[in-house]
């Protein structure tokens, strides 16, 4: 590859709202930067090094310690007998509740089967038939099949995770282990030219430096920490999205955050990354009843505890506020201690080293924040609307997924749409040109003109200071009490209103002392948390309806006449927001007519 023309990548992207840093004090340059090493990054990784691309991974942890090892599930395709692309499809737009682009679900459908056969192929084992060798399926909420493959029993993201991890260092790919990725670099033609980042004790790769390539593709994993209570790891700080909003990117949905039915309720006080009872385990036959063994989601869907999972969640909440109960509980005592010992080790651990024994008693669950469905804007290759910057994985929008994700379409999302990057990149390599900007994940007219902008300006051309450390804490709590699984207006101005304060009184410090919070890592993602959760109030205020997650207790109705459209955010270079919506005729009804755009590979 060569490095597109241009003035060298030495600046960090928009100086006006770029995270204050150090001067980067080391650099290196690769071809592609990957950040991130969960099924998306690493699926980049190892397509884009085949073809012969110089790659870099950078990662926040160590390798294996992103989202990816944590899915208990597994990965959803249409492998089985007798099921079919069609119908994955179906469901994936039917729990999406109108807002799924159809031609990025079709292009999951249709390709899922060979990835993840390719998935396989790279070392994934997953758990088959002892006689037949088939791979064995199961059901999750909202599927009509079995169709999700699993491995472990409830292990998949951990085995996905050996396999690719195992895999990067047999290529050689070079990597960058216990690295924040700060902003991005960009040329003199604004194309992305690569990162900075700072890394925490690697020797020559020691505090912050840059990676320069020719494409970014931020695989970063979700942002589940804005909120007190989830089911994502301690690193997924919304470090992408706030990356992709200082570069001038557009996010789309980020008002849609799923909150899983079943996370284990550790009590009222409990914080931080929470213990998930998969949807596998209802997929199997457990039944959610309340404390006097009702089974409540009967009669409210036709897959009672199958439903997708905002109607399980409602449904939780809802008989929680009448019983006046802080949680529910999931009981599958009737499994039997083989099957909990064979089919779900990893929960039957978790939940005994808390003191509960799935065997003998239910166990108590509530819904957690799980995953993102929006996040920063892509096409159907994985472009962002910065030349350059690619985005897969939870941090994209691709627009599989909708209003609601359907379970176990993550995994897939990555594989899939991390292959279509790899090729988009590498096309150069094989003689193609590769085009030098992007397209927005939908069909049809552009966006709207903007609207007013949402939210106060930062700080100015010096950047918007760093928040404290501590101030992670009070974003979470403002989060999970004002834009939480039950949302409304006066929850949601009161959460954009304290969320204004915290920032307020950081500028405030600025402006009278001189100085701001000391740049480091907890600095940085307390920061970055401020801005994500800054753009979903935002948006989820701006979407008057309930659909999908995004439960607006004050517009209890979906209403597809004037909501069935995506809400697009970007940041000004002044620290506001841009909040604006497509055109909802660029979303027309879905149907199951193949379109010819699609593009469909073995």
């Amino acid at each position: 590859m060569s490095r597109p023309t241009g003035r060298p990548a030495t600046g960090a992207t928009t100086p006006a709202t770029a995270l204050r840093a150090p001067a980067p004090g080391w650099a290196t340059e690769a071809d592609v930067v990957v950040v991130g090493s969960g099924v998306a990054g690493l699926t980049v990784a190892l397509r884009c090094a085949a073809a012969g691309a110089k790659v870099t991974v950078v990662t926040k942890a160590r390798l294996d310690d992103g989202s990816t090892r944590w899915a208990q599930g597994g990965i959803a395709a249409a492998l089985g007998e007798g099921d079919t692309p069609g119908q994955h499809l179906d469901d994936t737009l039917v729990a999406g509740a109108g807002l799924c682009d159809e031609r990025a679900v079709r292009t999951l459908v249709t390709e899922g089967p060979g990835a993840v056969r390719r998935l396989i192929a790279t070392g994934a084992r997953f758990d088959a038939d002892e006689d037949t060798g088939e791979i064995l399926l199961t059901r999750e909420g909202g599927h009509h099949r079995s169709r999700i493959a699993h491995a472990g029993g409830d292990a998949t993201g951990a085995e996905i995770s050996r396999a690719l991890v195992a895999a990067v260092r047999a290529a050689g790919i070079d990597t960058v282990e216990n690295a924040l990725v700060l902003d991005l670099l960009k040329d003199g033609s604004g194309r992305a030219a690569g990162v900075t980042l700072h890394v925490m004790g690697e020797g020559r790769r020691d505090g912050v430096g840059a990676v320069r390539a020719d494409a970014v593709v931020l695989a970063t994993g979700g942002m589940g920490q804005i909120f007190s209570a989830t089911t994502n790891p301690a690193v997924s700080t919304g470090d992408g999205v706030a990356l992709a909003l200082r570069a001038g990117a557009e996010v789309s949905d980020l008002e849609f955050v799923q909150f899983h039915p079943t996370v284990l309720w550790l009590g009222p006080e409990a914080q931080g990354q929470q213990p998930l009872v998969s949807e596998a385990v209802r997929g199997e036959g457990a039944h959610l009843v309340d404390a006097d063994g009702v089974r409540f989601m009967r009669g409210r869907h036709e897959l009672a505890e199958l439903a997708p999972r905002d109607i399980v969640a409602k449904a939780i909440m809802r008989r929680m506020r009448e019983r006046g109960a802080e949680h529910m509980y999931l009981d599958a005592r009737h499994f039997g201690a083989p099957m909990w010992e064979r089919r779900f080790p990893t929960i039957l651990a978790a939940c005994r080293a808390h003191g509960i024994d799935p065997v003998t008693e239910p166990i108590p669950v509530a819904p957690a924040a799980h995953y993102a469905s929006g996040g920063v804007r892509t096409d159907l290759r994985g472009r962002t609307t910065v030349p350059g910057l690619y985005a897969c994985g939870e941090v994209a929008c691709t627009g599989v997924h909708g209003a609601n994700r359907l379970a176990s379409n993550s995994l897939l999302e990555g594989l899939v749409f991390a292959e279509r990057i790899a090729e988009d990149i590498t096309e150069d390599i094989t003689g193609g040109p590769r085009p030098a900007g992007a397209a927005g994940p939908a069909a049809g007219p552009g966006p709207a003109p903007a609207r007013p902008a949402a939210g106060r300006p930062g700080a100015g051309p010096g950047g918007p200071p760093l928040l404290a450390s501590e101030a992670r804490y009070q974003i979470q709590h403002i989060m999970t009490h004002g834009a939480g699984v039950l949302r409304s207006a006066e929850s949601l101005a009161r959460a954009a209103d304290r969320l204004d304060q915290v920032q307020d009184e950081a500028v405030a410090e600025l402006r009278r002392d001189g100085k701001t919070a000391e740049p480091g890592v907890g600095t940085w993602e307390a920061t970055n948390l401020h801005l994500v959760a800054r753009v979903l109030v935002a948006a989820a205020l701006r979407r008057e309806e309930t659909r999908g997650c995004h439960w607006r207790e004050d517009r209890p109705e979906r209403d597809d006449a004037a909501w069935r459209r995506h809400l697009l955010v970007t940041l000004r270079p002044d620290g506001a927001l841009d909040v604006r919506s497509t055109d909802s005729e660029a979303f027309p009804p879905p149907t199951t007519t193949p379109r010819p755009e699609t593009e469909s590979r073995p």
